[in-house]
């Protein structure tokens, strides 16, 4: 983390095409985080898809707010477009924790608990519910004997130097993984913000449209003798091809649509 909150040009950059591929299959292992963590109980079914109701089923009102400031401090808005709050990032998260990721269902979780290198994974006898659970609680009691408000009520310096704590596990909870804690919520929060809206995050498609990411796969053989070209078109979510928003060919191909003149405009200077 910077002292100023992060650079959004550079994170994207820095995560690019890696972070969107990650939270579209199988998500990198980033300190803690495992590879099934986009892979919510709720997946998409049928054609028929349900309108999308923004309720809480795992998050109280608390913990909720701490999760938005934490994540909007992670990816904070700037000129290059909404942060982690507004794209929904805190929902998608609540969904996962309340599915097969959240209650560690395809994990092993019978220990020995111990010391672990970081190539083993993830060595906790929590699960990211019960992670997310004890740390939010724990952090905000600190919070308010620091401070006298819970973390989500703290200016934005005071936040980002928790979490700076919490990165470089020098606040003083002993009895809390709060590193881990810290890595597993920086995953959730990249995870959200790249992974196709269908689970909630990345509305608006702002991560892709962040990175330049196009979304789900088309038909590209009109462009494999076209070098050096910007593929500069609008996203296609899975949701788009589901409610059949999406154009596609003969094949039933997405045909990606070009952006506006005045979005290419902007990214030729980025």
């Amino acid at each position: 983390m910077r002292e100023k909150g992060i650079d959004r040009r550079r994170f994207g950059k820095t995560l690019g095409a890696a972070a969107v591929g990650g939270a579209l299959g199988s998500s990198p292992e980033v300190e803690g985080a495992s590879a099934e963590t986009i892979h919510p109980a709720q997946e998409p079914a049928s054609n028929d898809a349900a309108p999308r109701v923004d309720a809480y089923t795992f998050f109280t009102a608390e913990e909720a707010a701490f999760v938005d400031a934490a994540t909007d401090r992670l990816i904070p808005a700037d000129e290059l477009g909404p942060g982690a709050r507004d794209a929904g990032v805190t929902f998608f998260i609540d969904r996962q924790l309340s599915g097969a990721y959240g209650s560690a269902a395809k994990w092993y979780m019978q220990g020995p608990w111990g010391e672990s290198v970081p190539e083993q994974g993830y060595q906790r006898p929590l699960t990211p519910r019960e992670l997310y659970r004890l740390s939010i609680a724990r952090v905000n009691e600190l919070s308010r004997s620091r401070h006298d408000e819970r973390f989500d009520l703290l200016s934005q310096h005071e936040q980002e130097a928790l979490l700076k704590e919490m990165e470089q596990e020098s606040l003083p909870l002993p009895d809390v993984p709060i590193r881990e804690f810290f890595s597993m919520l920086l995953a959730n929060t990249m995870e959200g913000f790249f992974s196709d809206p269908i689970y909630g995050g990345n509305r608006d498609k702002v991560g892709w449209r962040l990175v330049g990411f196009p979304g789900v796969g088309a038909s590209y053989r009109d462009r494999i003798a076209r070098f050096n070209e910007p593929y500069d078109v609008e996203p296609v979510s899975i949701e788009d091809v589901l409610e059949r928003r999406a154009k596609v060919d003969e094949h039933g191909h997405v045909r990606h649509e070009p952006l506006p003149g005045r979005w290419n405009a902007g990214r030729k200077g980025g």
